[in-house]
């Protein structure tokens, strides 16, 4: 199942919502110098509030709104990208809750941080943010860590100031996604410690990350096997928490599948 053709669409992309580094009105360019036709937004466990509609054309792109959801499946945490996802009552208010939680954990890392390196961080703190966000300002306070060293040695789990998540069980998570998503898939599969448990998740899904742009070789072949055996839809993206799309993705043909569960584009008023 390798793509046939030059990249269409970028279906895993973060913006400033969450911990990316682009802002929603920057994607259409961002999309266009990657060659791209279609972006989806799938910001950590939120909707972009700055887009309007499930699925809308702006600036000659079409842009999938969608969501990251970490959810527990028992055996472990895995992450759910809901696609032209749909304002429910249920689904924004668990997606408050989560990002009560979220500030309130950063702000215990935060706490444990400047009182352990007596340093003050410059951060602030809303929904969206994540460690990402305290990472980097580690590396910008006049602590001797660096971006990468606050998540090897402070932050990362079982460091001295990580604080876990409370996050939605995977049953939970996936009711909630499939009422208010055309589409809900398993993000990153081969990512997860227990990569057995994230692929028997397949099962009470519509799809699952094909193409994602991993550090090592994967067996991609259980993933062929998994799409045939439940009747998935393969998905694609790069995950990009940067300003560079494309890195993963779709060529046309394998869109046109994902583009058949979606809703037709909203035109930019």
């Amino acid at each position: 199942m390798a793509e046939s053709g030059p990249l269409t669409a970028d279906l895993h992309v973060h913006t400033t919502a969450s911990d990316g580094e682009l802002r929603v009105e920057a994607v259409p360019a961002a999309a266009r110098r990657a060659g791209l036709d279609v972006v989806a937004v799938t910001d950590h466990d939120r909707i972009h509030p700055d887009l309007p509609a499930p699925v809308q054309r702006r600036d000659g792109v079409v842009v999938v709104r969608g969501v990251e959801l970490r959810v527990d499946t028992g055996d472990g945490r895995v992450d759910l990208l809901g696609y032209a996802v749909r304002r429910t009552e249920a689904l924004d208010d668990e997606l408050r809750r989560i990002q009560r939680d979220r500030v309130d954990r950063a702000k215990r890392m935060i706490d444990c941080i400047e009182s352990r390196l007596d340093v003050t961080l410059d951060i602030e703190v809303g929904n969206g943010v994540g460690r990402p966000h305290v990472a980097r300002a580690v590396a910008a306070s006049d602590a001797d860590y660096g971006y990468g060293d606050a998540f090897e040695r402070l932050i990362g789990a079982g460091d001295p100031c990580y604080v876990a998540r409370d996050v939605p069980d995977f049953r939970t998570g996936v009711d909630l996604l499939s009422e208010a998503c055309s589409l809900v898939s398993l993000a990153h599969p081969f990512r997860y410690p227990d990569v057995d448990a994230a692929l028997d998740c397949l099962s009470h899904l519509d799809a699952v990350e094909r193409h994602y742009p991993y550090d090592r070789a994967v067996p991609t072949e259980r993933l062929d096997a998994a799409i045939e055996a439940f009747d998935l839809v393969a998905t694609g993206g790069s995950d990009a928490h940067g300003t560079e799309l494309g890195n993963a993705g779709l060529d046309a043909s394998a869109y046109g599948r994902v583009a058949e569960r979606l809703p037709s584009p909203e035109t930019e008023s």
